[in-house]
């Protein structure tokens, strides 16, 4: 009974961590759609970024201090997505790999659809190393946290259910064992003693 406890509350604690994980997803994606697709009030805005790394290049010149901040945000927008993404599925055996490219895809139609998105929004404009930056975002804090999660979970999980299945089991051995040796006793008790023939002597 002890395993079945241990299991049912491990399995409880997995099902709350999944909808902990479906509430603060859908409380990202607003947040990230309040802050990407609101319309900007602007005098003018810069062309469309179609160039891989064009733009990242360009924040590289504004100097160091402006580089890793616009750099930042980029990376840090969807990130959480990383975590978010695999708590709301709610899956611990699972190929790391698997779970990592799962994400990142994700992650990357996430950053794809608000880009496509912001061309109907005034004062936006398409950028692509944006989308580079978001999904790169996501993948390092999938890496960052995720295997590590997952193996404390499973390892939670893992020697409770294995200590009451082999509790269980000896137990049922040991009863078995056990009424293996009465039957073999009463068997000995209702036959009783082995009767002995008395020796007859020979007249001389």
């Amino acid at each position: 009974m002890g395993g079945v406890q241990r299991h049912g509350s491990d399995g409880s604690a997995v099902i709350r961590l999944r909808a902990a994980g479906l509430i603060l997803l859908i409380a990202h994606l607003v947040l990230v759609g309040w802050l990407t697709l609101r319309p900007l009030d602007v005098m003018w805005v810069t062309a469309a970024n179609l160039e891989p790394l064009a733009g990242i290049k360009a924040d590289l010149a504004m100097g160091p201090v402006e580089a890793a901040r616009r750099i930042g945000e980029g990376l840090l927008l969807l990130a959480p997505l990383g975590v978010l993404l695999p708590m709301a599925g709610g899956r611990l055996a699972v190929s790391p790999w698997a779970s990592l490219a799962r994400t990142v895809v994700a992650g990357a139609l996430v950053s794809l659809g608000i880009e496509l998105l912001q061309t109907a929004v005034p004062g936006r404009v398409v950028d692509v190393d944006a989308l580079l930056l978001n999904t790169t975002g996501v993948a390092l804090a999938h890496l960052a946290v995720v295997p590590a999660w997952r193996g404390r979970l499973r390892r939670r999980q893992g020697p409770g259910g294995g200590r009451g299945r082999g509790s269980a089991g000896g137990g049922a051995r040991g009863r078995g064992a056990g009424v293996r040796g009465v039957g073999v006793l009463r068997d000995d008790v209702s036959q009783g003693a082995t009767p002995r023939i008395p020796r007859v002597g020979i007249a001389p």
